[in-house]
């Protein structure tokens, strides 16, 4: 599946240049048909999502400025930013959000295109930097916000990794895809990365005082 395809000279002028406006509906045509290309199981080019999408390659680059960075923005199709509550109990809400959005999400966003997305970030690191510049930073936030809040409310040490627990607590759900082979169907599974998650939080927690 092709994801680095340079942009064509004056593609780049193209989506600089002042003033220029974005026609309605072009970036969800070209994204259908990037999306449309990937589950087919075909390689996404330029030129087929031209021919799909029926629009010209200045359009394209102008809104992505490689083919990597199209083909990121596809596999990200469904996913959304998760909002956790900053009130009450923040490991239950932290709990609750993330046992709610693995359920809710596998409607929009199927199990199918994740595996694909972690087979191709896998084999093409130039993808998986551009998946997560674009797409996983972004949707880090809400959990950036529960941790800074336990820090300011006395709940969690001041002196905690904000990044490194992240990582810890979702490494837990893709521990579950990628080596144990099952999905967030499985209550198990579930049951396994509520516990995990319990575990981090007690090593982030600030210790009772004297």
């Amino acid at each position: 599946m092709g994801g680095t395809t340079p942009a064509p000279p004056g593609a780049a002028a193209d989506r600089r240049g002042p003033g220029r406006p974005r026609s309605e509906g072009h970036d969800q045509r070209i994204l259908d048909a990037a999306v449309e290309l990937m589950e087919r199981g075909e390689e996404i080019t330029v030129s087929r999502v031209e021919q799909l999408s029926g629009l010209g390659r200045a359009a394209i680059y102008r809104r992505w400025p490689s083919m990597t960075d199209l083909v990121a923005a596809a596999l990200d199709r469904g996913r959304e930013p998760y909002v956790i509550p900053l009130d009450g109990d923040l490991l239950q809400n932290v709990l609750d959000i993330y046992t709610a959005s693995s359920a809710g999400a596998r409607e929009k966003y199927p199990e199918e295109r994740f595996r694909l997305r972690l087979r191709l970030a896998m084999t093409d690191r130039r993808l998986a930097q551009a998946y997560w510049r674009s797409h996983v930073a972004r949707r880090r936030s809400g959990m950036v916000a529960v941790l800074r809040a336990g820090i300011d409310q006395g709940v969690l040490r001041p002196d905690i990794d904000i990044d490194a627990c992240i990582d810890l607590i979702n490494g837990v759900f893709y521990y579950q895809f990628v080596v144990r082979g099952v999905t967030l169907e499985d209550p198990e599974a579930i049951a396994r990365c509520q516990e995990a998650i319990r575990v981090a939080w007690r090593g982030m927690a600030q210790e009772p005082g004297p």
